[in-house]
């Protein structure tokens, strides 16, 4: 069918009344994706596993009112794990370094604002796609070697300080110290992740792939009892959310301006960048050929970023996974977003606050 042939779906509260069953249940699918992912990066980068639930939060039910793209994801980012954590390690660590990590990311945050207003929206085609593909190969190695340790249990203060190199080389040491059984899950969780999408059962496949781990990995530990038998540092204190929820962002880091102003440009330009290449790539994904307003979509993230920031959370993109489950699952309007957002929100409230360990 022809694009003027189409019904294209109405965007606002008249999209909202015309498809809110399709975009809910794909924002619920989403949201199964999202909610491991989110606390996952969040632990990744140092920060309070709780706050990547928020950023998600904050994601779908303030930034989906207002952003420029039709079906995009709004959430934390993998490819933002590097920066996060190497500006909390460098600003003291612990809590002083996250919340220096979010006084950067409230600034950083406004300068994409500015970037939306000064109509920067097609910053991303100033820049060869090869050098932005290196860029985030090269992001995606790094945490591939910094999580290498953590799928062998290791203890972090082992591996503190080190350098790419320094991971690669220590990988025989890592698996000559490795904790058996919390390998073997992590073993078993990654060849999930990597083959799921190709069961041959095409409703199984609709599953998202982290859901079936959490599915196996959480009786599995609960089976080895690793509450009780593993070392603190293995195990995820995810706490209540809302006591996290205040303000959180801390501009001591200004005394070294040099390193600040290094990490804001690294927040604003690399989150900007992936963020307008997943909406020129979900443009293409997007079956009734909508064109996002780029400039639109900066502010809104911008305006994310910066309250997610005050109140302690990871910096938001507009992500390219989930954002290609969401249209696969059927979502018609930004208000899949919302909804994906409002879903987290509602674990927030009632879950999360009573869950200790993960």
């Amino acid at each position: 069918m022809k694009k003027n042939e189409m019904h294209i779906p109405k965007d606002g509260i008249a999209g909202l009344k015309e498809n809110y069953k399709t975009d809910a249940i794909s924002g619920f699918v989403v949201f199964l994706l999202a909610l491991p992912l989110s606390l996952g990066i969040a632990k990744a980068s140092e920060f309070p596993p709780a706050t990547g639930l928020l950023t998600a939060i904050i994601g779908g039910l303030v930034v989906s009112l207002f952003m420029g793209s039709h079906l995009t994801i709004k959430g934390p980012a993998v490819g933002l794990i590097v920066i996060v954590a190497s500006a909390v390690s460098d600003f003291g660590g612990g809590e002083t370094g996250w919340q220096i990590a979010c006084g950067i990311m409230v600034v950083a945050g406004l300068v994409q604002i500015l970037f939306g207003f000064l109509k920067l929206g097609k910053l991303v085609d100033f820049f060869p796609l090869s050098t932005i593909h290196g860029m985030l190969a090269a992001i995606g190695l790094i945490i591939i070697l910094k999580q290498i340790p953590v799928l062998l249990d290791i203890d972090p203060m082992l591996t503190k300080g080190k350098s790419p190199i320094d991971l690669l080389l220590e990988i025989p040491f890592y698996i000559k110290h490795l904790d058996a059984k919390a390998t073997l899950i992590g073993v078993v969780s990654l060849f999930i992740m990597m083959t799921w999408h190709k069961i041959p059962v095409l409703f199984l496949r609709k599953i998202p792939a982290p859901l079936i781990v959490l599915l196996i990995a959480i009786p599995a530990e609960l089976m080895f009892n690793f509450q009780y038998t593993e070392p603190s540092y293995a195990l995820v204190n995810i706490g209540n959310l809302f006591d996290y929820v205040k303000y959180n962002a801390n501009f001591d880091g200004l005394s070294q301006l040099g390193l600040f102003i290094k990490y804001v440009i690294m927040f604003a330009l690399v989150g900007s960048l992936e963020s307008l290449l997943t909406v020129k790539s979900v443009d293409i994904l997007d079956p009734y050929k909508r064109k996002s307003n780029n400039d639109k979509d900066l502010i809104a993230v911008g305006i994310g970023n910066t309250i997610a920031a005050f109140l302690g959370g990871l910096p938001m993109i507009s992500e390219v996974a989930r954002s290609s489950a969401n249209i696969k699952n059927g979502a018609k309007t930004r208000w899949s977003n919302f909804f994906h957002g409002f879903m987290q929100f509602i674990v927030g409230l009632f879950f999360l606050a009573h869950l200790q360990f993960l």
